[in-house]
């Protein structure tokens, strides 16, 4: 199903899902995060792309995943906090980050499946937005086997075209939601196809960064170990996490209990986001850490991304939004690190 809809009539598509929750790009400062939507006028599609991807409506920076307490005879009672019953709707989603969801479900599928993350996944319709300028100078999307008009993770994918947007549905959940548009859409003519395609060949042109040879580079890294690059390019890190709390693909959670009353016991479970660059995110209680400086954290992530996921999964865990190069505070750029380990000898 393919359809055109006017940028004019695309509030009155958003008001008729009503039965949604719909989440889209919302500008807060000088930067912009996906929050749901009050006013359909609101939703703005005129951006750069997003701090945060939408992972974190899947998978909330910080949830109660269950809550706990002794009753009146001193028995523990313990409550599961499951995510809402809802469908949801997110609106301008970047094909890097409608990808990396395809990777992150590998982690939180396996068994045992991960019903918090699942139900949200579920129940989730993803509009895609296409790239057709780069959303930042560090994005490298296309030598990651993905492109800025891909289609992959996504229900919808919608192309700017002008004071219009090419609307594709991919998926069943995609159709059901464009039928919401019917009558304020109408098909595509043979102009509108033909601009499409231009508007996506010249789109891809302009990713200007890549890595060449990625095979190879997965081939080093099984050799690279203990090798003295991790402590050269790990030097300047400030172990502040952000490379990895801004990835579209990292997964990394803790786990503890919050009392708030001790008598009579009362508390919550919660799950919040951690990373393998924190110092004490391998700490045993044996007092032993495995990962005790950054050499050994840097070299986790790109082992973890590049071979280890790769030997796991059949696919790399980077899509090359590019937000750790971008966002980084002294400089580390995963592609320069790359391709020093394909040169390294």
């Amino acid at each position: 199903m393919e359809k055109i809809l006017t940028k004019k009539e695309f509030p009155t598509w958003i008001k008729n899902l009503e039965s949604y929750h719909v989440f889209g790009p919302v500008k807060k400062e000088t930067i912009w995060e996906y929050e749901k939507i009050k006013d359909p006028e609101k939703l703005d599609l005129n951006f750069p792309n997003t701090a945060l991807s939408p992972k974190k409506i899947f998978f909330p920076q910080r949830e109660v995943i269950l809550d706990f307490n002794k009753n009146n005879k001193g028995e523990p009672e313990i409550n599961e906090s499951l995510p809402e019953k809802k469908p949801v709707v997110i609106f301008g989603v970047r094909s890097c980050d409608a990808k990396a969801l395809t990777l992150t479900d590998h982690v939180f599928k396996e068994d045992p499946d991960d019903k918090y993350y699942l139900r949200r996944r579920n129940q989730t319709t993803i509009v895609g937005l296409t790239c057709n300028e780069p959303p930042s100078k560090n994005c490298f999307c296309t030598s990651l086997d993905g492109s800025p008009h891909s289609k992959e993770g996504m229900d919808i994918l919608m192309t700017e075209l002008e004071d219009k947007y090419y609307i594709e549905a991919i998926t069943d959940k995609g159709k059901e939601l464009i039928e919401k548009a019917k009558d304020v859409s109408k098909n595509p003519s043979e102009k509108d196809k033909d601009e499409l395609k231009k508007v996506h060949k010249a789109s891809e042109k302009k990713i200007k960064r890549q890595i060449k040879g990625l095979s190879k580079i997965t081939d080093k890294l099984k050799n690279m170990f203990d090798s003295s690059l991790w402590d050269e390019e790990s030097m300047s890190c400030l172990k502040c996490g952000i490379c990895t709390y801004l990835c579209p693909t990292c997964h990394c959670f803790d786990i503890s209990d919050e009392v708030t009353s001790s008598s009579p016991l009362k508390g919550q479970r919660v799950r919040t986001w951690d990373t393998c660059q924190f110092p004490y995110f391998t700490m045993h209680s044996s007092g032993h850490n495995p990962r005790p400086d950054k050499a050994s954290r840097l070299r986790q992530r790109i082992l973890h991304k590049f071979y280890y996921f790769v030997d796991n999964y059949g696919d790399y865990q980077c899509t090359g939004c590019g937000r750790c190069i971008s966002k980084c505070p002294v400089d580390i750029d995963i592609i320069e690190v790359l391709e020093k380990v394909k040169d390294y000898e």
